[in-house]
């Protein structure tokens, strides 16, 4: 079988998550990214320097490593060595494809620091099981043809509730659609551990964790789950913190979001006025925001669950891992700039936040729709600009031909009515140009007609870009934003992960390299 080509592409996001990807933001506001391989060993010194050196023996119970990932925690925990890490909240049926591509990065990272610094490092998919979005939990998005299909639970348990504590259901109907979206595939064995994952006993949380583990601990990525106890002993000190010194870090996270907005960025996360950066989490796992005028009086209540909020989550791990570098998407690139102000508030080193590796997969049989479209991947992306070309070729040339002639004819005319002098006199010259506009407004709604019902007649080729788009472009968003890829894996297998790895380990080599 053909293997799939894959489409490296730049990360995007807002005008803050690129200019922090370049290393235009003021100073301060980002933690600087090592350039060449001398800086990233000095920096990673001096996460050794400072890190817990029993932390593996603390967290191995949220780890639950087995195979290649328990190997590489261990050497690094042995040789006093540092993790690369990166994570998601769970997704049903593991999510979109980014996270593939987060934990990819993390791994290619930790494999070349290795390699040019000689410390041991090894890669963490941190499973925030611990977050309460169910709405993004709640669904995954597969391609059938020209449709991108959304795959959806019901909520069974409360809202609010973490998703390590909402129960999942019954999703044996939702398997069968995921089986489906990957047709006869070869390699339908990765299906397994989804149907074995997702049992309608399991949490959204822990099945989730179980999947993620079987997808990644192959490839030598340990996976945390981030409500196991031993994770929220380990955090809880620097949650404390945050409750005694909460409105220092308000303050600071405040000043910092008031200083990104004035220079012409959008703070990423908006400041919620009187509550902290804790959550306290009841029995039945509903989370609620501390507020700061109670966040005394929670510090120092020891039977109390607490959980840290998306700001205070990157310096959490910090303190509870040797962290050398978190990989994020473009949104928690962009936050990354708040969280380095509360980091400082706290007296925390802030953490490095890069960004991870983007990446489009294009299968064979929607590389020969393009061909036959006699397009590539870029001229898809742009909405109706392909459906505009497709018109324009079917469009028989004799209409094409008059309506030019009509549109040459009419300037023409307009610029004879208007330079005369006579017709000057008579008529303002504005009303020329007005009368100009609205016929050619009519003669471009006129060409619309005559492509679409051109467009009517092109059937098969309407049917390919409807294809290509769903698998490319679904919802007219990137396909890493929103199709499950656990489809394309069945198809391809291990030729599909190599392609994946090899365009991890280039995004690695450029950001050890300094670029």
């Amino acid at each position: 079988m053909t293997p799939p080509r894959v489409v490296a592409e730049p990360i995007g996001g807002g005008a803050l998550a690129r200019a922090a990807v370049e290393g235009r933001t003021p100073s301060g506001w980002y933690t600087p990214r090592p350039q060449g391989a001398a800086a990233w060993r000095a920096h990673a010194d001096a996460v050794r320097a400072h890190g817990n050196t029993d932390w593996l023996t603390t967290l191995a119970p949220a780890f639950g490593a087995s195979g290649a990932a328990a190997r590489r925690l261990e050497s690094v925990a042995q040789g006093r060595g540092v993790v690369v890490t990166t994570g998601q909240q769970p997704g049903l049926f593991g999510g979109p494809g980014y996270a593939w591509l987060k934990a990819l990065s993390a791994r290619a990272l930790a494999d070349r620091i290795e390699q040019a610094t000689g410390i041991p490092a090894a890669p963490v998919f941190w499973a925030a099981t611990d977050d309460a979005d169910f709405e993004e939990a709640s669904w995954t998005a597969v391609a059938f043809d020209e449709e991108v299909r959304r795959l959806r639970i019901e909520r069974q348990g409360f809202d609010g509730q973490v998703m390590a504590a909402q129960p999942l259901g019954d999703v044996s109907r939702l398997l069968d659609d995921l089986a489906a979206a990957a047709g006869s595939a070869p390699h339908l064995e990765i299906l397994d551990h989804v149907r074995r994952a997702y049992r309608p006993t399991a949490t959204v949380g822990s099945a989730y964790v179980e999947l993620m583990r079987a997808l990644f601990e192959p490839m030598g990525i340990a996976v945390l789950d981030a409500w196991h106890p031993s994770v929220r002993d380990a955090a809880r000190p620097t949650l404390v913190e945050a409750l005694r010194r909460a409105s220092v870090v308000d303050e600071a996270v405040s000043l910092r979001s008031v200083a990104i907005e004035r220079a012409g960025y959008r703070a990423q996360v908006a400041r919620v006025p009187k509550l902290s950066l804790v959550f306290r989490i009841s029995s039945n796992g509903v989370k609620e925001r501390v507020r700061i005028s109670d966040a005394g009086d929670v510090a120092v209540q020891p039977q109390l669950v607490l959980s840290a909020n998306v700001l205070l989550r990157p310096i959490v791990e910090r303190a509870i891992l040797p962290t050398v570098g978190y990989f994020g998407g473009p949104g928690e690139v962009a936050y990354f700039a708040q969280v380095g102000a509360a980091a400082e508030a706290l007296g925390h080193t802030a953490p490095l936040v890069l960004p991870r590796w983007s990446a489009t997969i294009i299968e064979p049989v929607i590389d020969r729709m393009l061909g036959r479209l006699g397009m590539t991947f870029n001229d898809i992306k742009p909405p109706h600009e392909a459906e505009r070309r497709m018109g324009d070729r079917a469009m028989p040339p004799m209409i094409r031909d008059s309506l030019e002639a009509l549109r040459g004819e009419l300037d023409a005319r307009l610029d004879a009515l208007r330079d005369s002098a006579e017709g000057a006199s008579m008529v303002n010259v504005s009303t020329v140009e007005g009368a100009r506009h609205q016929i050619k407004f009519r003669i471009d709604r006129l060409e619309r007609r005559y492509r679409t019902a051109a467009l009517k007649a092109q059937v098969a080729a309407m049917r390919d870009l409807g294809s290509a788009r769903a698998a490319l472009m679904p919802d007219g968003q990137r396909q890493e934003r929103v199709l499950n890829p656990l489809p394309l894996v069945a198809r391809h297998g291990e030729a599909l992960v190599d392609q994946l790895r090899a365009g991890a380990a280039t995004h690695a080599a450029q950001l050890l390299g300094g670029t």
